[in-house]
Formats: structure tokens, C-alpha cells, sequence
């Protein structure tokens, strides 16, 4: 770990062997300016540029929330379920299974036609009144596909997963968020806090790190509305490996019967908590970070054809016990896509069932950092539990 002055609060840095690029520490640096940052900032091994503040960073504040800081997939985040298959029950071509699961859950831009009564019922109750908030105080946010998204992959970096354990067991693994909800929900309050604190006459060096003043109904709205989105995430991700899992079980495919073992990990790696840390009560906003409390179980994915973890929390207190969310983009998507080509995506996701085709060129694992640097930079943050490689991926 660095310690690193960037001429404001401390910013403590788990990057040693990885990439901290120079437009990440900018964001970085005027992230730690803001008035109201607690004790120091933690940046993860994954980080890089995003809108406002940097993927992988960990922001402890007092009295305000940035909600760039959180950004606009939010409760984005993993859920990983172990099975009582091993490697040697799948078949030696995988693309049957890819095309079951395609088939029970939507991806990319697509939604369901005709919404499932499992997604009826998980919509019925908290998650719909609550919505029912949004729809009276603030129509616009409401693009009318809430329901009919909730229990769908979407596109870019999420995806479903085959992966085997050392153990050579069979796990399900997804990432996901809060679909396009939790993006209007993101990109609506980032532009009210803009208006907001350009109405007080106060500037920015980057107007993305508008904030909401706790006590301030924006910043009450704020927090109600992140909250569902959480929830709404949460819920999507546990539809979409129910969904998974009856597809693995469909007689066509030929799988033997099998049990769920143990209780899935499940985190957000999006989102922002009310927490103490160094005896003070904060908001914590983990964008691009999973939170990694001591004996805390989380997941950190590589990238397609690259290994993931299931690691255990430390607890480390100058990382706000927080660890990375992934192995963390080294190019953006439009640089993959010049920089690669077909042959390379198929060469690198050898042995993976999954597309290769230039629709997802820019999930290339080049696009990547190394995982295994990573998981090196952040060795005090968690322990391995539990090391899975890709067999099947299916991307939007």
C-alpha cells in the first residue's frame, strides 16, 4: 500500500505492480479536496478513470453524498452459487448449455415479452410500493421497463458464468445491477446536484462531484432512491440464478440431478452504505469495490477466460475494509477495439465457451488488468478462499 499526497485529504493506495494512470490519479486528487472527505481515501488495485470519481476508489464522507461517487449502474455487483456438479459431469461441448441459459435469461438490450411470474412476484410488494414513490414525486425517472428488466443480464461487462473451483466443482456466477433503472436513477440525481450547487455559486474543478447536503431534502431523496435501486439489484441478480439454475436442470441438457450447496455470495460493488470507521459515523461509497470486513465472504472476477476468487475479508481498517470489485479495465472500450481484433479474442478466450465475435470485442481480457497482479497489490485486503475458472461465459 501507498500513501499518496495528492494535495488534499490522504489517499492510500493498494497499486503497487498494477496500473494507476494519470487521468485516475486527477479524479482522484480532486476527490480529495472535497470539503467533506473523512480521514483519506482508499483506492483499490482495479482502479481507473471513470465519470467523476475513479473506479475503484472507497470515499468515507461526513454530512454529504457525491452521487457520482456511487455511479449510475447502481448495486451493481456478483452472486456466486456452488453446485454439487463437478467438472466431469458437463459434456465436452459446452455451447448447448450457453444456448439454454441465453434462452432463460435475457441479455443486452433485451427485456422480457412477457414478464415471468417469478419476476411478478419479487416485484409485488416492498420493491413495487417503494417504486410507487418514484412514479408520484419523480415521473421521469420511471422509463416504464423497471418490471420488465428486473431478472435480465444487460450488456457491456455483465454477464452469466460457468466456473470450476480447485475442488472441480461447478459454480453459477453472474454480474449485474439495476439495469436501466438504476441508470436513470444515477444519471438524474448526478444532474440535479449539479444544478443544485450551481444555484449556491459554488465550482468545481469537475462539476460530476456535485454533492447533496445530509439534513437537505435532495440528499433524503437521494439516499431513498439508491436504496431501492440496491435492493432492485440485489433482487435481479438472485432472479437471474434461480432462472440459471432451472435451465442447468432442464432433461435436454443431460446434467445429472444436482443440489445447491452452501449459501451463495452475493455483493453489491456499486453502492453506498452508512458505516463507522476511525470513530466516526460516515457514508461510504464503494464504486468499483467490494466491502471486506473481517470473515466477510466476496467475489472478485477476472476478466472473460481469466480466473476469479472467492476471497475472506481481513477487515483492514485503512481500506475501509474494502477490497477490489475485478481486476479493473487498462484500456477503455473503444481503444479494445482498435488495439484487437477477432483472432485475438478467440486466442485468449481459449478453452471458454462463450462468443467471439467483435460484439464483444471490448471485453477482450487484454482490456484488462492482470488478475493475479491484482489479487498480489491487495494480499493484506483478503484471503483466497477460493480460485474458479471460466468454462462458459455469456455476455449481452
Amino acid at each position: 500500500m501507498q500513501v499518496i499526497d495528492l494535495g488534499g485529504k490522504p489517499v492510500m493506495a493498494w497499486v503497487d505492480g498494477v496500473e494507476f494512470e494519470d487521468s485516475a490519479r486527477e479524479q482522484v486528487a480532486a476527490v480529495s479536496m472535497l470539503p467533506f472527505i473523512h480521514d483519506h481515501i482508499a483506492i483499490m488495485p482495479d482502479v481507473h478513470y471513470g465519470i467523476g470519481a475513479t473506479v475503484g476508489s472507497v470515499i468515507a464522507t461526513i454530512g454529504a453524498i457525491v452521487p457520482a461517487a456511487v455511479g449510475v449502474d447502481i448495486g451493481c455487483g456478483m452472486v456466486a452459487q456452488r453446485t454439487s456438479l463437478r467438472a466431469e459431469d458437463l459434456p465436452d461441448s459446452l455451447r448447448s448449455i450457453r444456448h439454454a441459459l441465453e434462452r432463460s435469461i435475457p441479455t443486452g438490450f433485451y427485456a422480457h415479452k412477457n414478464v415471468p411470474a417469478s419476476v411478478e412476484t419479487a416485484w409485488a410488494g416492498q420493491l413495487s410500493e417503494r417504486f410507487g414513490w418514484f412514479r408520484e414525486v419523480y415521473p421521469k425517472i420511471d422509463n416504464g421497463k423497471a418490471l420488465k428488466q428486473l431478472g435480465t443480464l444487460g450488456g457491456g461487462n455483465h454477464y452469466c458464468e460457468l466456473v470450476i473451483d480447485e475442488e472441480f466443482r461447478v459454480r453459477v456466477m453472474l454480474h449485474s445491477g439495476s439495469r436501466g433503472i438504476g441508470n436513470k436513477i444515477g444519471t438524474f440525481f448526478i444532474e440535479r446536484a449539479k444544478r443544485e450547487l450551481e444555484k449556491r455559486g459554488i465550482g468545481l474543478p469537475d462539476n460530476n462531484l456535485a454533492w447533496f447536503d445530509e439534513g437537505t431534502a435532495s440528499f433524503d431523496d437521494y439516499v431513498r432512491a439508491v436504496g431501492w435501486a440496491q435492493d432492485y439489484a440485489r433482487t435481479n441478480r438472485n432472479l437471474m440464478m434461480a432462472r440459471a439454475l432451472d435451465a442447468l436442470r432442464s432433461p435436454a441438457l443431460g446434467l445429472p440431478a444436482f443440489t445447491i450447496e452452501k449459501q451463495a455470495v452475493n455483493c453489491h460493488h456499486n453502492y453506498v452504505a452508512k458505516e463507522t470507521h476511525f470513530a466516526a459515523d460516515v457514508y461510504v461509497t464503494r464504486k468499483g469495490a467490494v466491502s471486506a470486513r473481517q470473515g466477510e465472504l466476496g467475489l472478485i472476477p477476472g476478466s472473460m477466460g481469466a480466473r476469479s476468487f472467492v476471497v475472506r475479508g481481513k477487515g483492514n481498517a485503512d481500506s475501509f475494509q474494502s477490497c477490489s470489485h475485478g481486476a479493473g479495465r487498462r484500456m477503455g472500450r473503444n481503444e479494445a477495439k482498435r488495439c484487437f481484433t477477432v483472432e485475438d479474442l478467440e486466442r485468449q478466450t481459449a478453452g471458454v465457451e462463450c462468443r467471439k465475435d467483435a460484439g464483444v470485442l471490448d471485453e477482450i481480457p487484454g482490456a484488462y488488468k492482470d488478475v493475479d497482479a491484482v489479487m498480489a497489490a491487495q494480499s493484506d485486503l483478503v484471503d483466497v478462499e477460493h480460485s474458479l475458472r471460466a468454462v462458459l461465459c455469456i455476455k449481452g
